[in-house]
């Protein structure tokens, strides 16, 4: 369902690249760096389409425009090695807005959770980096889950994270692929869009489209709900970044 009534949130869950923090065009651009360094091609619409996806269906999509023989692990671990190089250096800064919702989240008593479909071991690191990963309630990385974005399995890992029924969470996301998925799992879901605009499918089913996270905490902004019952620290399974 989209979102229209801000009394119906019960909790926030926030996708990462694109959303929280302004990440999609560094990961472009070292995915397009990566290929030409291979002698691999490179397209560019292949890699819009790439946005919001995991690992694993990324490079699908690359097998799919390049053919079966598109060497996956050779590029991995080359786009890996630069990737990792630019979250020690800490180029992946934040978004406008993001304190000042978390803030306006924190002060409703509204928990809040990343479903990301990067991986849990990059995605930790990027949300310490740039101080809010003490913030959150639970973040979920896109290889704990069978299945990615716009499967609905990542945002219904996340509310259960933090126990609030799906439909009472609202979804955040950038990406088409990630909008489609927060609809399948039926969260409310806004769009925020960075390097997308909404695709046909997503005008057509209504969903709210804004601006930035101004804009949202703006349209939260009115809500005087009583806080819910909830208690920091159930994610057991979030804890320090892992090693590289």
């Amino acid at each position: 369902m989209s979102f229209h009534a801000a009394d119906r949130v019960r909790a926030v869950i926030f996708d990462m690249d694109g959303l929280l923090l302004d990440s999609e065009r560094i990961a472009y651009a070292i995915g397009r760096e990566s290929s030409l360094h291979l002698g691999l091609p490179w397209d560019h619409e292949v890699a819009m389409r790439m946005i919001g996806t995991n690992s694993r269906d990324g490079y699908q999509l690359l097998q799919d425009a390049f053919g079966p023989d598109f060497p996956v692990e050779a590029h991995q671990a080359e786009f890996g090695r630069r990737y990792e190089q630019a979250i020690m250096e800490g180029r992946f800064p934040l978004k406008p807005g993001v304190h000042e919702l978390l803030d306006l989240l924190a002060q409703r008593g509204l928990p809040c959770a990343v479903a990301t479909s990067t991986r849990r071991s990059r995605a930790l690191p990027k949300l310490q980096h740039v101080g809010i990963l003490e913030r959150l309630h639970g973040v979920v990385g896109g290889d704990e889950v069978t299945h990615g974005k716009p499967a609905p399995d990542i945002y219904l890992a996340a509310a259960a994270l933090v126990d609030v029924p799906i439909e009472d969470c609202l979804v955040l996301e950038d990406s088409n692929t990630g909008v489609r998925g927060g609809l399948a799992s039926g969260a409310q879901v806004v769009m925020v869009p960075d390097l997308l605009t909404p695709a046909e499918d997503i005008v057509a089913r209504g969903v709210t489209v804004l601006a930035d996270l101004h804009a949202v905490a703006a349209r939260l902004q009115p809500w005087n709900a009583p806080k819910p019952n909830f208690a920091r620290g159930q994610d057991q399974r979030r804890g320090p970044p892992e090693p590289h």
